[in-house]
């Protein structure tokens, strides 16, 4: 190999330095000057152009998510193609892309098999996902990033689709989605949403998606109910207003066909598995702490052909092509999920704000 062919393509006169928002512990996150990433073999860096913060983010930053000081955080990542390690082809510097927050190989065993959200390339982060900006490896809440394995997770963004409208696609989006079709929601069948954070609205929008004939979306926050309906949801009831289990059964005749946990606390899981028809199925997107408990009068003891699952985000850059298709033909509009902007030099007051749920928040877009 010649000395050419082992030098990435790179951008010309790129910094040696970059803006970016880095733990330092649980509390304390600093936007600070940062050595720059270059791209090995098989490797690509993006100039970030939009980002987000996710409530995983908000559950590292308070200490609830363990990750090394010094790490920088974020793992929603839309930008520009600015340097390419050898190896990666039919890409150009330029070219816009966006990368999902789950980066597999493509190669391992689990991708292979077809379960690229548990990638065993991860440097030890295989039960929880592989690769994830921002948990196991610089994240995206900078001015760029370095992406592993570019060639299975590098998606071209259409001329015709904004990046605003592409970058919930990385998460909350590809694992709200994911509830639906885990649970294998079907042509009229009726499903409830617990808890209509990002992640459970676009639970509400996958279902419709996929031809639920009933959503029925569960909270209690007048926003984030509100919201749910123009997503799809036929029924919003607020859970510290009526028995949401006995009005369940009373809209569904005696239970829903899937019920979707959107948050990951035992009342919310409980109260899905409750709503439950026989042989209907929970899917949880919940990450859970401490003990989770399964009472067996809500189970039926084991006897109601019931079928619980779970999903961490879908990643790789067939998924995110997916869902940018989604978007482009107006299946799916993500952008009503927006409702602040920031600049990256004002992302602790963008967590802030975003923590404590104030003034209407949803997501916020950071641009670097």
């Amino acid at each position: 190999m010649t000395l050419a062919e082992a030098t990435p393509r790179s951008a010309i006169a790129a910094p040696d330095t970059m803006r970016a928002t880095v733990f330092h512990g649980p509390g304390d996150i600093r936007v600070e000057q940062v050595p720059r990433p270059h791209a090995g073999p098989g490797e690509a860096v993006i100039r970030v152009t939009t980002t987000t913060i996710c409530g995983t983010d908000v559950h590292i930053v308070k200490g609830e998510y363990p990750v090394r000081p010094g790490l920088v955080i974020g793992h929603e990542p839309v930008g520009v193609i600015e340097e390419l390690g050898v190896g990666v082809t039919g890409y150009e510097i330029g070219d816009r892309v966006l990368v999902g927050a789950i980066t597999p190989c493509g190669q391992c065993r689990a991708c292979l098999s077809g379960n690229l959200s548990q990638c065993g390339h991860g440097g030890g982060y295989e039960a929880l996902g592989g690769w994830r900006f921002g948990n196991t490896i610089d994240g995206a809440q900078a001015e760029y990033l370095l992406v592993p394995s570019a060639q299975a997770n590098l998606t071209p963004i259409p001329d015709d689709v904004t990046d605003e409208q592409v970058v919930l696609l990385a998460d909350i989006a590809s694992t709200g989605f994911s509830a639906a079709e885990s649970g294998r929601v079907r042509i009229g069948d009726s499903v409830v949403v617990f808890a209509l954070g990002p992640i459970g609205l676009c639970a509400v929008a996958g279902a419709k998606l996929s031809g639920a004939s009933l959503i029925v979306g569960v909270d209690s926050d007048p926003v984030r109910m509100e919201m749910a309906q123009r997503m799809g949801a036929d029924v919003v009831l607020d859970f510290t207003q009526v028995d949401v289990v006995a009005e369940v059964k009373r809209l569904t005749a005696g239970g829903a066909d899937v019920t979707i946990e959107a948050l990951g606390t035992q009342g919310t899981f409980e109260n899905a598995l409750r709503c439950l028809r026989p042989g209907g199925t929970l899917s949880s997107l919940g990450v859970y702490s401490g003990k989770l408990e399964m009472p067996y009068e809500a189970f039926a003891a084991g006897l109601g052909d019931h079928r619980v699952v779970t999903t961490l985000c879908p990643g790789g850059k067939e998924r995110m092509r997916r869902l940018i298709a989604t978007v482009q033909s107006g299946r799916f509009d993500p952008l009503p999920l927006i409702t602040h902007r920031f600049a990256l030099d004002d992302i602790v007051a963008a967590y802030d704000l975003f923590s404590n749920r104030r003034d209407g928040v949803l997501k916020v877009v950071i641009h670097p």
